[in-house]
């Protein structure tokens, strides 16, 4: 029971991080932050997706590419260039580590005011934080498991950012429904997105990329917009006005 919580809440602390972090703030702006929140919220992703941490600025990247040339040979991650989802992650990997490591500069087109900082970048970024982080996931396997096939769920913790954009750009670009013709393969998967927290919303999203509420039918729910509102009212976050 212990292992079940404790990988149920890696999974969606991590899940929520990087849909309301990387994706929503960092990506797409569709909300304001003071410097204090930012930092804390930008801690928070790198305590939360642990050994797969994902530098802010790269995701941010490779994801207003995505937009822009979704479902082309120029989209980073489309299921519809790649033989497999391990081919898809292999390339989505590649391209994010140039932008990670200043290998090459973006085009034009997406050169913007990312968030930064630089000291929880250089140390997410790190080998040693990577391998503390899976230590951690191991050890707490050892005292907690009372079954060997619990132990199959390790490879998930070390992984666990990656996964979810593989999920979301392979799921989300090849099956469900679809409510706007948007010009690429980008798919609703379930109408209540229990599963990836509103990110299964693909033909949605495109549609309105810059809208916080990834849900537009009576019958779809995105289970992250709530909590924004609640954050809104809270002032702890701005939400822009589409």
């Amino acid at each position: 029971m212990i292992i079940l919580v404790f990988f149920l809440c890696h999974w969606f602390l991590s899940l929520f991080f990087q849909t309301f972090f990387l994706h929503r703030y960092a990506s797409h702006k569709m909300f304001k932050l003071n410097n204090f929140w930012e930092k804390t919220f930008y801690l928070m992703t790198y305590v939360f997706q642990g050994s797969s941490f994902l530098n802010p600025r790269a995701y941010a990247i490779l994801h207003r590419m995505h937009h822009t040339y979704s479902d082309t040979e120029k989209d980073p991650h489309s299921p519809h260039f790649a033989k497999d989802v391990l081919g898809m992650m292999i390339k989505t990997k590649n391209i994010y580590m140039d932008y990670q490591k200043h290998k090459i500069e973006p085009e034009p087109a997406f050169r913007d005011r990312y968030p930064t900082w630089n000291f929880v970048d250089q140390i997410g970024d790190h080998w040693v934080s990577r391998i503390a982080f899976g230590l951690f996931y191991i050890t707490f396997y050892i005292v907690f498991a009372t079954q060997w096939w619990m132990f199959l769920l390790l490879p998930i913790h070390f992984l666990m950012g990656p996964l979810h954009g593989a999920i979301v750009n392979w799921c989300g670009h090849k099956y469900g429904y679809s409510n706007f013709d948007n010009h690429d393969h980008s798919k609703n998967m379930l109408p209540l997105d229990f599963l990836m927290m509103g990110e299964l919303f693909q033909n949605n999203h495109h549609k309105k990329p810059n809208d916080a509420n990834f849900a537009k039918k009576w019958f779809e729910l995105d289970p992250t917009y709530p909590v924004m509102k609640l954050m809104h009212h809270l002032r702890i976050i701005k939400l822009r006005k589409i």
